[in-house]
């Protein structure tokens, strides 16, 4: 499981290592893992002897770090030269470390005057707030337009690392390597997009560290030790029992998808309500249907309640009716925008909501664009205001519990292929599935978004796929999970 922690949180870990450590030895330790990690880069393009390197150098620790690793690379034959973005204020002890290995300092981005083979960038730490200046900026930019590979130092410049927000310019990196621990930032979009890829360097914080994290990504093997699976002595019903309120007569595909995922979930059973039975049966005959209302409808664990529902009257009701029951209820699209809030916060049995941003921003009576930017407080403020657990879907789906003390969970498998018509519905389904086979609310939503994501990458290989693909390569996902 990757986990991250709050800025506070890693100063505060930090200060307490070094408290025990001989002063310089934490830095020595990151730059240590730093310099391998672009040693590592510049293999793949090359080699490192002789190749051209740029530090990109900023006023804190980051920069120091930068320092110390240019001096590893300078004496491993790399050509290595600084440009520094706040020259009166640069670590003292790594610039003489440079200059001492061989490195240089440089004016500008045409450090090199030509070829480069890699970008360090260390221009700003994890206390660094509104994006990057603009000579800071001009210079990223020039950088990035030679296509040399790019390596953050902690966290790309620029980013917000308590909150994954990106209020201007920020760098993109090609590979970000952090120390001690994940940052929000790197795990959140949009500024987790800005990251490429994680490499984490352990550098002695982890006893340092309090147990619960702020946020954290569940693995494979996480979401493996979750998924129910059947004892010799199960039946349909002890597998669970997952009932479907979804499609209308304009949509009669939601109520499909919503079955399907279902389903492929692992669900014993599904009881289907609605007006989309035709459709259902049709694909789906295993599938056990009824008019209505739900309470009618047979003993279910879990209800799924919104997919394609509209919202007429008979959904504003089947919606009532559902959220009155006692057992865990998903609520998504239609039946999100159908919810009386003091009817959920007054429910005994856990809730789930699965907003996209925009269904997000209703609820909570912001702009889209606010949810889209601040995606990690979104998820909290609706799971505080809903007392529920909250699924918040997108290029990062985040998972907030109604107990503000748990961690937020991220899920990692998410792809863009996953922004077609009908996925959701899938989703809601599947994530009903395990909420009907007696996972908790988080742990249902958690592993029902991961399964969703491999499913998506099974399904399109890299090429267009629709929402029932998706939902058939579910059972692909599973089995991957728990090889």
């Amino acid at each position: 499981m990757r986990t991250a922690y709050s800025v506070d949180t890693v100063r505060a870990a930090e200060r307490a290592l070094m408290s025990r450590l001989p002063e310089g030895a934490l830095m020595q330790r990151a730059a240590a893992g730093l310099a391998a990690a672009c040693a590592d880069v510049l293999r793949r393009r090359g080699r490192v002897y002789g190749a051209r390197v740029v530090l990109l150098v900023g006023s804190g620790d980051n920069g120091g770090d930068a320092l110390y690793a240019g001096a590893r690379l300078a004496r491993r034959g790399a050509g290595v030269r600084a440009v520094l973005t706040a020259p009166d204020r640069v670590h003292k002890g790594g610039l003489a470390a440079l200059l001492g290995a061989g490195g240089r300092i440089a004016e500008g981005a045409d450090a090199w005057g030509g070829h480069i083979d890699l970008v360090v960038d260390g221009i700003t730490g994890i206390g660094g707030r509104g994006g990057l200046r603009p000579d800071a900026a001009e210079l990223v930019r020039a950088l990035a337009a030679t296509g040399a590979p790019l390596v953050a130092v902690d966290l790309p410049s620029g980013v917000e690392a308590g909150t994954g927000e990106v209020l201007g310019e920020a760098v993109r990196a090609d590979v970000t390597v952090t120390f001690g621990t994940y940052k929000p930032g790197l795990l959140v979009d949009p500024a987790a997009e800005r990251a490429g890829a994680l490499h984490l360097v352990d550098i002695g914080l982890g006893p340092e560290l309090p147990e619960v994290p702020e946020l954290e990504a569940l693995q494979y093997a996480d979401v493996a030790a979750l998924l129910p699976v059947p004892g010799a002595e199960s039946d349909k019903y002890r597998r669970g029992v997952v009932g479907v309120v979804a499609g209308s007569a304009r949509y009669p595909g939601a109520a499909v998808l919503a079955v399907s995922g279902a389903l492929r979930g692992g669900a014993g059973a599904v009881r289907y309500v609605g007006p989309g039975a035709e459709a259902v049966i049709a694909r789906h005959p295993e599938t056990l249907v009824h008019a209505g209302p739900p309470s009618k409808a047979g003993r279910v664990q879990a209800w799924v309640v919104g997919p394609g529902l509209g919202d007429g009257a008979e959904a504003a009701e089947a919606v009532r009716d559902v959220l009155a029951a006692d057992v865990a209820v998903l609520v998504d699209a239609d039946g999100l925008r159908l919810l009386d809030a003091g009817a959920v916060r007054a429910r005994t049995a856990p809730t789930v909501l699965t907003p996209h941003a925009g269904e997000a921003a209703a609820l909570l009576g912001v702009p889209r664009e606010e949810v889209e930017a601040g995606r990690l407080a979104a998820v909290r403020e609706l799971a505080a205001r809903y007392r529920a657990t909250v699924l918040l879907k997108g290029s990062t789906t985040l998972v907030a519990g109604d107990d503000p003390d748990t961690p937020v969970r991220v899920n990692p498998t998410g792809t863009s292929w996953l922004a077609t018509a009908g996925s959701g519905d899938v989703l809601s389904g599947l994530t009903g599935s395990l909420l009907a086979a007696g996972l908790a609310p988080c742990d249902a939503a958690s592993a029902g978004a991961h399964l969703h994501g491999l499913a998506a990458r099974h399904a399109s290989d890299g090429s267009p796929v629709a929402a029932q693909d998706v939902a058939e390569a579910i059972p692909v996902a599973w089995r991957d999970v728990r090889a």
